[in-house]
């Protein structure tokens, strides 16, 4: 689920599936938010988390801390999107890359797709959400086609798209998936915004209840110190 640079082509083609949509049959709520700049950190301790294989599933190569660490700077947060799942500690569990890519012609914008879940946050959907939200706000940008580059053994990635309704060529030890999306609409933005604004709140009450259990913490240490000191207050 790395980042190519050119689009390649394969005799070897798999048959096209066509679902109506790319929502899991059973839905659940999950605070999907946007990350920034200032996320940065984050999105590093997140991806150097990642084990061996997984790195390799998500960008196509055994990635090191240090190539890794140049991916994350290269990151660029005006032009692109990321997001992520928190857990209710604050640590980012999920998170997708949603790359604007040029095009020819210009007039069909496209968008590859690159998403990791953290080992201890896996077969709960994550992935699959994520991919929802990255195709509904690509496609409410005007993007005409996503994007997912993919190793042929990333079985998990693969299945997404298809189910998706993704064509899906395989070249070698390597897929590549596109998928054709919808044109923005009323009902889009719409849907787009009540998913963001709820991820938005639970974020921020996420962070103060990190803010006061640190407080508690502190003081539960402070009272730990003054009661084991074996010092009585005398008038």
């Amino acid at each position: 689920m790395g980042y190519a640079q050119d689009s390649r082509r394969s005799a070897s083609e798999e048959p096209h599936q066509r679902p109506a949509s790319a929502s899991v049959q059973t839905f659940r709520w999950v605070p999907i938010r946007s990350l920034a700049e200032r996320h940065r950190p984050r999105i590093l301790k997140h991806l150097l988390a990642l084990e061996e294989a997984d790195r390799y599933l998500r960008f196509g190569y055994p990635a090191s801390d240090t190539q890794i660490s140049h991916y994350v700077d290269l990151m660029d947060f005006e032009r692109d999107e990321v997001f992520g799942i928190f857990n209710r500690r604050i640590e980012l569990i999920a998170m997708a890359h949603l790359a604007y890519i040029e095009s020819h012609p210009p007039a069909l914008p496209m968008a590859e797709f690159g998403v990791s879940v953290l080992p201890k946050a896996r077969h709960r959907g994550y992935g699959s959400r994520l991919f929802e939200h990255a195709v509904l706000h690509a496609g409410n940008r005007r993007v005409d086609t996503l994007l997912i580059q993919a190793l042929s053994e990333n079985v998990p990635m693969l299945r997404i798209a298809r189910r998706a309704g993704a064509k899906v060529v395989r070249e070698g030890a390597e897929s590549q998936a596109r998928l054709k999306l919808p044109p923005e609409d009323f009902a889009s933005q719409l849907e787009e915004l009540v998913e963001g604004s709820p991820a938005e709140i639970d974020y921020q009450l996420k962070v103060q209840a990190r803010k006061v259990d640190e407080l508690l913490n502190a003081v539960s240490e402070v009272r730990s110190r003054l009661g084991g000191t074996g010092h009585v207050a005398e008038e």
